[in-house]
């Protein structure tokens, strides 16, 4: 199993991507993240709370996604591609672009994860359906193992709808083989099971067992308040009994939380309560000075976090695998050779081969250069192209235009020869 290459108890201000591209794999026991719900709602902290200025929007477009991820996902992914693609046609390109960011990142979060390990996926009925199809394709729908409704009840009623007041939590395990202890969190019964229990011919309980087992609806838990004393006024913040819950039950202590999505680190504190170890990751500068504020209020002035860092960690060479694609590049600066490159050209053709203009899948195309390097053409990605193999293979050593002209006076011949016959 590879070594962990990173210090557990650190908060990364970094994308969550960038950075687990960074850590090694096999590494983290449990993840909880409670990302983006692609709720087309911008949010900001109150003035005046802990939070004050964190702020994040959630409203999508393809300008947020790197163009190459797309193509990342067609060539190594394609029934996941498939998926997305579906997505797109039926709700249109903001949905299509908040999955295809959720989707690398996911597959990210599959590779850290220990083959005993197990996922927490928070999100609302905005997105639920389409990242439970998600998840089945990069984990497996074996691998699901619950849909778990959180119940809430807040302020507000809708006279439109039903008013909405749950979130679901999808959990999914690495492999059938996983941590799992609902003995630790066992939930209250009701008092009408109770008052059973107490008749003979009542429900089959002892009067004396007062908790049971837990069930897939968690309405025990309630949603912050705003005069509750562990609110920090950020956004999205979540209970740390929910937090705490999920942790008592997937990890033992010593194992290591990740939550990449970490806002104001609810699931790092209560990682630290329980004697877990933690990684948090936010874009945010501000929820970094947020997170060492909670960690002093919530565990007193001596706790000491390992560290606020804005580098992502180095990967081990040892643990990459040969065929695996490196997507860090800037587009302005790629070249020929760079894994990269095939997808962001891939995505600008529009998957359109420019030779025979049609539309292969892009595990046949190949990275070509418009004008060889033997005739002192560029590396340079604007120097670049793909084209399917059979095109590639035909143009050989002459430039595009060349070869272009030279198809153009063989079709022309051709045509003359089919006339006469």
């Amino acid at each position: 199993m590879p070594q962990v290459n990173f210090e557990p108890s650190t908060f990364y201000i970094a994308d969550c991507l960038d950075v687990m591209q960074g850590m090694n794999s096999e590494t983290v026991d449990l993840i909880y993240l409670d990302p983006p719900f692609n709720s087309n709602h911008n949010y900001n902290a109150p003035h005046g709370s802990q939070a004050q200025d964190a702020e994040f929007k959630d409203t999508w477009g393809l300008d947020d996604i790197d163009v190459a991820w797309h193509g990342y996902i067609a060539e190594k992914h394609s029934a996941l591609h498939t998926l997305l693609s579906a997505a797109k046609e039926v709700q249109g390109e903001s949905n299509f672009a908040y999955l295809i960011y959720m989707a690398m990142r996911i597959l990210q979060m599959k590779r850290v994860l220990k083959p005993n390990g197990s996922i927490y996926l928070h999100c609302d009925p905005t997105m639920s359906h389409y990242l439970k199809l998600v998840m089945d394709a990069i984990f497996e729908g074996k691998n699901f193992r619950n849909e778990i409704v959180w119940h809430y009840q807040t302020g507000g009623a809708s006279k439109k709808r039903y008013s909405r007041k749950h979130d679901h939590l999808l959990f999914y395990t690495n492999s059938n083989r996983y941590e799992f202890h609902p003995e630790r969190i066992r939930m209250d019964r009701t008092e009408k099971a109770m008052a059973r229990a107490k008749n003979p011919k009542g429900a089959r309980i002892s009067k004396d067992d007062a908790t049971k087992l837990p069930m897939d609806v968690w309405a025990d838990i309630q949603a912050l308040n705003p005069m509750e004393m562990e609110r920090t006024g950020y956004p999205t913040q979540k209970p740390l009994a929910l937090l705490k819950r999920i942790i008592k039950a997937s990890t033992n202590e010593g194992d290591l939380v990740l939550d990449p999505f970490c806002g104001c680190a609810t699931a790092c504190v209560a990682a630290e309560h329980l004697g877990r170890k933690w990684i948090g990751i936010d874009i945010s500068v501000i929820a970094g000075k947020l997170v060492k504020q909670r960690f002093k209020n919530e565990l007193g002035i001596f706790y000491s976090m390992k560290g606020v860092v804005h580098k992502p960690p180095t990967r081990d060479q040892a643990d990459k695998k040969p065929d695996e694609v490196e997507l860090f590049g800037d587009v302005k600066s790629l070249r020929y050779g760079h894994s990269k490159t095939k997808y962001v050209l891939w995505y600008e053709q529009k998957g359109m081969c420019l030779g025979c203009l049609n539309t292969p899948d892009i595990s046949y195309m190949d990275v070509d250069h418009i004008v060889p390097d033997s005739r002192g053409g560029s590396h340079h990605i604007s120097n670049l192209q793909v084209l399917c193999r059979t095109c590639n293979q035909s143009k050989g050593s002459r430039t595009m235009d060349e070869w272009l002209a030279d198809k153009k006076v063989l079709n022309h011949y051709l045509s003359l020869v089919c006339r006469r016959n």
